[in-house]
């Protein structure tokens, strides 16, 4: 479990953060929910420790994240941001393999090399794996970053908007990778979405945001309401029901 503790967090005298206490279950895939500038993406950089903690505590399966050395924590959690500044002439399968630095050290064995091959087959890569990244479309990038995130092969991976660039059949795919990968490997997702019906199809726990502070978090059933996401996003929305999970419907 990942516990947050009265976080708090600014940037010169704007508050972003503001007393953020909130559980995220393990074995879990947890959606971040809410509006622009919520501060969803810089929660999930101070829970990777991308940013030093300013006030609170963030603690990892009971340990505190700012004691826990860098190289271990990077065996158990793998982040990806939304800004992936890396060199263009880089080669996707070059990409991916960097995944499994902290396992190696710059000494690839075998099984690391079958790990990129197998995350690669499973974003739909394996073609493209000889290409540049300045020579494939922005959706491919996208996929081959999350490929990248997924071949680290630790619990916990933290996701921001990792549907950006991506079409209707790849971003229903990568949740149901990310589905598969809570249930079958007993992995523990946390992602920054912005269409909450992905949501509502495939999240295990929500938590909703606004204005720096958690408005609701619990089941997708608790939490993606009418009276919750019309207070959150400041749009009338109505909340029906598909398969059981809340069907939310914002666009009319």
């Amino acid at each position: 479990m990942i516990r947050i503790s009265g976080l708090g967090h600014r940037i010169g005298s704007a508050r972003i953060l503001d007393d953020i206490s909130a559980d995220l279950p393990r074995g879990a895939l947890t959606a971040l929910i809410g509006p622009n500038g919520a501060g969803k993406s810089t929660l999930l950089r101070l829970i990777g420790r991308l940013e030093p903690l300013q006030t609170g505590q963030i603690a990892l399966d009971g340990r505190d994240i700012r004691q826990t050395p860098t190289e271990a924590l990077a065996l158990r959690m793998a982040v990806l941001g939304q800004q992936t500044a890396i060199a263009s002439r880089l080669r996707l399968r070059e990409l991916v393999a960097f995944g499994r630095w902290p396992h190696h050290r710059g000494r690839p064995r075998p099984e690391d090399a079958r790990i990129v091959e197998d995350a690669l087959a499973a974003f739909g890569l394996l073609d493209l794996g000889g290409r540049f990244l300045d020579e494939v479309s922005g959706g491919q990038a996208q996929r081959a970053y999350l490929a990248m995130t997924v071949a680290q092969d630790t619990d916990w991976l933290l996701l921001d908007e990792p549907l950006n660039n991506l079409d209707m059949a790849h971003a229903r795919a990568l949740m149901a990778r990310l589905a598969e990968l809570v249930r079958e490997q007993k992995k523990s997702v946390v992602t920054v979405i912005h269409e909450v019906n992905y949501a509502a199809a495939w999240a295990d726990h929500v938590v909703a945001m606004k204005c720096g502070r958690i408005v609701a978090q619990g089941a997708p059933h608790e939490v993606l309401t009418s009276g919750i996401l019309t207070q959150l996003y400041d749009t009338p929305v109505e909340v029906g029901s598909h398969l059981g999970r809340p069907l939310i419907l914002h666009h009319v």
